[in-house]
């Protein structure tokens, strides 16, 4: 089916230990029918006191099978977990790489909990399509075939027995375990869905919900979910069980009827007595070999589901936000961005929250674009940064349209710093030398003072997403990385929002100090230090409503002159 197209695509890459895995399972499952089968007939030919060099003959060969049964089997095992743990490990690659394109989208869609369990769970099911599923039978019809060919030699009869065995073994058992499977793996993977979701927004919310005194109900519904989860997985375990019962039963009641055959033929004079045990250990090895088919239809099902949710989660315009990379931008100079009738509305939105929109900034220029909450800010950034692809309309990144350019390729041009920054668990130096360049500590401490941030270590702990550090530690923290980069393309949402007015004013002193020669959009609501501006957008629900210098808007007292006024006097009320 098509969900697994990235998985066969996976097994193609890894088809020399899959070849490997193949040979070592058929030399190791004959070997263990011609182990079984040449006991049989080494106890039958002691009845009758053979002489010594067959029994020799016969002995050495019982030890050569055993031997060879255990060097094939370890070579399977060896050869089938590698191939597998390498196509995982090649499956979370292409996925993640394919995810990260379509974020900050994605999550908006889809729980984090719930995004959480497709990465891990969903792609760790997968591993069951090649060791439960695409590998078995094939092994299992060489093994059998190569049986029924050798006991078809002795009789006609006893082969078609072992066909028909084989039949219910591999059609009717499975059919009977996949028609109870079906609901049970349903329920199966939604309640796992279900906890995985809850647990992690527990995690996340654990803070609120301590404080609302929620936090006792909400593990009572944890505890609820998992009670659910566990009571549905031993539905199916049984179900298995029950599935791996009727295979063994199937292959008795073959063996009881080669037996029994057997013993007719023996009567009749159509089969050597000596034959007998021979014949009926091989119908039991060879069985013990098809074990696996019993439940393959729910693995097989299973990891159907899998493939679909993964490839549910990664959109048809996945393929439109990676560029054909045909187009790149140099990195060592400043851009120019022309923006032409942009529209963009996210989807279930009755309203757009960019609806033609057009604006040029020239290399080297400085634009402040300030507006209310909901006008569309943020949003410009994230079509800058090729995060969402425009309804509507054009992006030109020096002259190149922007679905010409590789996202990689405009992340690496661009110092950027969005409204929330994420934090590693790690030292405060870890956090910082995030990029590939190589900076000394001086380097990071000279940042750091930049970023008016000149009393903390360099190996100071950092919680994950930056639980000890203030809000305004983060912005200075995230503006002192960006600085650290030295690019020439500046995107800035909100950088000093939580920063005082004093530290505000000297962390953009030394930003606009360095970015002097470089191309910088910063938005923001305060509208202090916006007079060294080039030009100011002033926006409201998605329109540009205002565009000018910053003395152009004052003389012409309208919306932001309004805003400013209202600054000014919050200012002055507060006795900054």
């Amino acid at each position: 089916m098509s969900e697994l197209a990235m998985l066969s695509k996976a097994m193609f890459q890894e088809r020399k230990d899959i070849i490997f895995s193949i040979i070592g399972g058929f030399i190791a499952g004959i070997a263990g029918v011609a182990l079984f089968s040449v006991s049989g007939y080494l106890i039958s030919q002691t009845v009758f006191a053979p002489p010594l060099y067959t029994l020799i003959i016969l002995t050495s060969l019982v030890k050569f099978l055993g031997f060879l049964r255990s060097v094939s089997r370890y070579g399977e095992r060896l050869y089938t977990h590698r191939a597998t743990f390498s196509i995982l490990s090649r499956l979370r690659t292409s996925f993640f790489a394919k995810l990260v394109p379509l974020t900050p989208g994605i999550l908006n869609k889809n729980r984090s909990g719930d995004l959480l369990a497709r990465i891990v769970g969903d792609v760790e099911s997968l591993q069951h399509y090649f060791l439960r599923v695409a590998y078995p039978p094939l092994v299992v019809m060489m093994v059998f075939l190569a049986t029924v060919l050798f006991t078809a030699s002795y009789s006609f009869w006893i082969a078609g027995l072992l066909v028909l065995g084989m039949l219910m073994t591999s059609l009717v058992v499975p059919g009977i375990v996949l028609l109870g499977q079906r609901k049970i793996h349903e329920r199966v993977r939604e309640q796992r869905s279900k906890l995985s979701t809850e647990i992690t927004e527990t995690l996340y919310g654990f803070r609120d919900l301590k404080i609302y005194g929620q936090l006792a109900q909400r593990e009572e519904q944890l505890q609820r979910y998992s009670a659910s989860l566990a009571a549905e997985q031993q539905r199916a375990a049984v179900q298995l069980l029950r599935g791996q019962s009727m295979q063994v039963f199937v292959t008795f009641f073959v063996a009881w009827g080669v037996l029994t055959l057997s013993a007719y033929l023996i009567l009749d004079g159509r089969l050597a007595g000596v034959f007998l045990a021979m014949l009926v250990m091989a119908t039991q090895t060879v069985f013990e070999e098809a074990a696996p088919l019993a439940v393959l239809p729910a693995y097989k099902q299973d990891s159907e589901h899998a493939a679909n949710r993964l490839t549910e989660t990664i959109p048809s315009q996945a393929a439109t936000l990676r560029s054909s990379k045909s187009e790149s931008l140099p990195t060592d100079l400043p851009v120019s961005i022309e923006i032409s009738n942009v529209t963009f509305q996210y989807e279930g939105e009755w309203r757009p929250a960019l609806l033609n929109f057009s604006l040029q900034l020239a290399a080297g220029s400085k634009t402040a674009i300030v507006g209310p909450s909901g006008s569309g800010k943020s949003t410009l950034i994230e079509l800058l940064l090729k995060l969402r692809t425009t309804t509507s309309g054009n992006i030109r990144i020096n002259k190149v349209l922007i679905n010409e350019l590789d996202e990689e390729n405009i992340w690496e041009l661009t110092n950027v710093v969005l409204q929330q920054s994420h934090f590693f668990k790690g030292t405060l130096r870890e956090n910082l030398l995030e990029n590939a360049d190589e900076h000394s500590d001086e380097e990071l401490m000279e940042v750091l003072a930049k970023a008016q941030l000149p009393n903390v270590l360099l190996n100071q702990v950092v919680y994950e997403k930056g639980e000890n550090l203030s809000d305004g530690e983060k912005q200075r923290l995230a503006l002192a990385r960006a600085m650290l980069r030295k690019r020439h393309l500046w995107l800035l949402d909100e950088p000093t929002s939580s920063l005082d007015y004093v530290t505000e004013q000297r962390v953009l002193k030394q930003l606009y100090e360095q970015a002097s020669g470089d191309t910088l959009l910063l938005i923001c609501h305060r509208l202090t230090g916006l007079e060294k501006m080039d030009q100011i957008v002033v926006m409201e629900q998605g329109e540009i409503v205002e565009i000018g210098s910053f003395k152009e808007l004052m003389e012409q007292k309208g919306y932001f002159y309004k805003l400013k006024q209202i600054e000014l006097q919050m200012i002055g009320e507060s006795g900054v």
